[in-house]
């Protein structure tokens, strides 16, 4: 699925048979097989995931690129990242399939994807507090699960108190999660999944935590009460499109956006065994040690007890190499891996971790830039 590890687009093309996915979800470790007397890699062997046969391409581009990106990569597998309604934007370049007016804009890209033999999932998320005033209507206080202001360490950027969802609002917003599933999905646009974004601080994240979470009603305080909201999302988009056209994003560990949990394992949990009850198609997991956005911290915490509470497939994303990828998904750690900075700066990832060949270093001044060339469709091949 995937991206830079928290980028704008991530498209996430893997193809429809042949090897086992990187789609932004490249699979891990050297579980060493011989196949026409030569050996494979975990990361490049074929693997199932419900209905889709994945296969080891995967990127991460800008929307204005897909075409030329689906032109230019051997083969494709895409995930891109989208708000879910144009009243909750963060980011200007951010584009939506919540209005009908944005549907039809998508059909040719999806169409060039599903071309090259490409699965395509869309990525559904809402920033909540992790905004302001400009992108919201009328100059209004974006929308979160708390009124406390988001404090990013680092950040030029200042975020305005947000005002807390009543929860006579909250069902509209489970009802826009919904629609904009609903609106993937169906013939017009066709898209094959979403993914929910319930990671990176954002707005279903903000509920999660309970470093953010600070009601005292049906949505806060005790564990099950966080969760509800993010879950009532998840059933209801499973409800309309269906549970195996579904993933979930999380990052129980994570600190991203000011937005933490005192008991990360007990939250994983819950939500590894809340989501494997509602028949997910997979569980998309940040590495503990991607406390931070961009640097790892190694540290002795195990998705372990995670994987082993989901039922559906399991990808974990966060500063995986080569090796490491072999290694997890070799040692059962995971079905997936999730490559993005590195899929960004090296559209052949898959034919370079085949043949271990060099990689292109990663630029990260051009992350986020709104050029639709430089940083996305610039990277050299072999």
């Amino acid at each position: 699925m995937w991206r830079n590890d928290y980028q704008l687009y991530t498209i996430s093309v893997c193809e429809q048979s042949g090897k086992r996915s990187i789609t932004n979800l490249m699979m891990e470790e050297e579980k060493k097989k011989v196949v026409e007397g030569r050996e494979t890699m975990p990361l490049l062997t074929p693997f199932k995931m419900g209905n889709f046969n994945l296969s080891h391409s995967s990127g991460t581009i800008n929307k204005n690129k897909v075409l030329q990106f689906c032109g230019s990569i051997s083969c494709c597998s895409l995930l891109f990242s989208t708000n879910n309604k144009g009243w909750l934007l963060d980011w200007r370049s951010i584009r939506c399939v919540g209005h009908c007016t944005r549907v039809e804009a998508w059909k040719p890209i999806v169409e060039a994807v599903h071309e090259k033999g490409g699965i395509f999932f869309c990525q559904l998320w809402h920033a909540g507090r992790v905004s302001n005033y400009d992108y919201q209507p009328g100059g209004q206080p974006p929308i979160s699960s708390t009124k406390k202001a988001l404090q990013k360490e680092g950040s030029s950027t200042k975020y305005p108190p947000p005002r807390p969802l009543t929860t006579d609002e909250i069902p509209n917003v489970v009802n826009h999660f919904k629609m904009a599933a609903k609106n993937a999905i169906e013939a017009v646009i066709g898209f094959d999944g979403v993914e929910i974004h319930g990671a990176n601080g954002y707005l279903l994240d903000q509920f999660l935590k309970n470093k953010v979470n600070d009601r005292d009603d049906e949505y806060g305080n005790s564990l099950e009460n966080r969760c509800r909201f993010p879950l009532e999302v998840v059933k209801a988009v499973a409800n309309e499109i269906g549970a195996d056209k579904v993933g979930v994003r999380l990052s129980p560990f994570a600190d991203y956006c000011d937005c933490r949990d005192s008991n990360p394992q007990a939250l994983a949990i819950y939500m590894a065994q809340s989501l494997s009850q509602l028949g997910i198609l997979y569980c998309h997991v940040i590495e503990p040690r991607m406390q931070t956005m961009f640097e790892k911290c190694d540290n002795n915490v195990s998705l372990i007890p995670m994987r082993k509470a989901f039922n559906g497939t399991f990808i974990v994303a966060g500063g995986y190499d080569r090796n490491e990828g072999n290694n997890v998904v070799g040692s059962g750690g995971a079905d997936l891996v999730a490559y993005g900075r590195l899929f960004l700066a090296n559209p052949d990832l898959p034919k370079r971790f085949e043949l271990d060949a060099h990689l292109n270093k990663v630029d990260k001044s051009t992350f986020y830039t709104s050029d639709p060339v430089v940083g996305y469709t610039d990277y050299p091949f072999l």
